[in-house]
């Protein structure tokens, strides 16, 4: 069994900092990349930032210099240091494991920024 948890989302006022978790089985966190991804409403679901087995991280644009990734393997856990938020960043965020031919999703956690 498969089992993202996300936590750490809320609402906080823009230029304010949040850290978002999410808690992952064992089996899948050993073996696979991890990502935060995000969905505002009326839009596509697109991708904020991954973090590979090795430690690799790519993000988005819209994000760089502002959000870090980080992962505890001896916690399976992923990170989302998210600091100098904007109202643009709203939206709610889902946790990600990429194991092919598969993808595993989290149930979301609303982040809120207010202006």
């Amino acid at each position: 069994q498969v089992q993202l948890v996300e936590s750490g989302g809320g609402l906080v006022q823009a230029g304010g900092s949040l850290r978002l978790s999410c808690a992952a089985s064992r089996s899948i966190f050993n073996i696979a990349a991890m990502g935060w991804y995000r969905q505002a409403p009326g839009k596509q679901r697109e991708l904020v930032a991954t973090i590979g087995r090795g430690g690799r991280t790519n993000y988005a644009d819209s994000v760089k210099g502002r959000f870090t990734i980080s992962r505890d393997n001896a916690k399976n856990t992923v990170y989302l240091q998210m600091n100098s938020l904007k109202p643009e960043d709203t939206a709610v965020y889902y946790c990600n494991a990429d194991a092919f031919p598969s993808n595993y999703w989290g149930q979301g956690t609303q982040v809120t920024v207010s202006s």
